[in-house]
């Protein structure tokens, strides 16, 4: 990864996306491991909520402090349930704080001095306000792989599952809006030379766009 030269544009960026569960953090640190810079929303998601902070104060007061744990954090896992369960809900959360998780990401992104990086986020295509992604790459996994590693991973139950799943793009229409598809339905050590191609290809894809005025 080179830093910019003779370039006001800014980083070349690239939106990573993918439904629940597709192993979208499995390929970000790939690109990482490659010395990538990654802007991570739900990383940035869980900085605007820190115990003490404005935004959780707002949250608890509006769902009620059984949406906190022992030690002051919020308990997502609760909270995921109630605003899933709840379309209110739901929207009001997103309305406070999408945001100003966008705005955090567009700082980020106006600090780095990268030629090109990659900003992950999991409701990419179906939220509004980035339009700072020059490309789309999606990570892509069949719908019962999802369940079983969403499962696996933190025990989400079917019903709170289908609702995330239902709030998300169709896998075809995520599908058909990427400039690129990481097919994770297999070992993760698959990811290893896919993610290294498209990290070459990005990297000229970035030179050509900051030689353009």
């Amino acid at each position: 990864m080179q830093a910019r030269k003779g370039s006001d544009k800014g980083p070349y960026v690239v939106g990573l996306t993918g439904g629940i569960a597709s192993g979208k953090s499995a390929v970000a640190a790939e690109f990482a491991a490659l010395g990538i810079p990654v802007i991570d929303a739900d990383h940035l998601s869980r900085e605007v909520v820190a115990p003490g902070s404005e935004l959780l104060t707002l949250i608890a007061a509006h769902f009620g402090n059984d949406i906190l744990q022992t030690d002051g954090s919020l308990d997502r896992a609760t909270l995921r349930q109630r605003i899933f369960a709840d379309a209110t809900a739901r929207t009001w959360l997103e309305q406070l704080l999408h945001p100003v998780i966008r705005q955090r990401i567009r700082a980020k992104i106006a600090a780095s001095t990268a030629r090109w990086l990659i900003v992950m986020v999991p409701l990419l295509l179906e939220g509004e306000g980035y339009d700072v992604v020059q490309r789309v790459l999606v990570v892509d996994a069949p719908p019962a792989v999802q369940r079983a590693r969403a499962q696996a991973r933190d025990g989400t139950d079917a019903a709170t599952l289908a609702a995330i799943m239902a709030r998300q793009l169709p896998r075809a229409q995520r599908l058909a809006r990427a400039d690129d598809v990481i097919d994770n339905s297999g070992p993760q050590a698959a990811l290893t030379p896919r993610v290294a191609e498209l990290a070459a290809r990005y990297e000229e894809l970035a030179h050509e766009w900051h030689q353009t005025s």
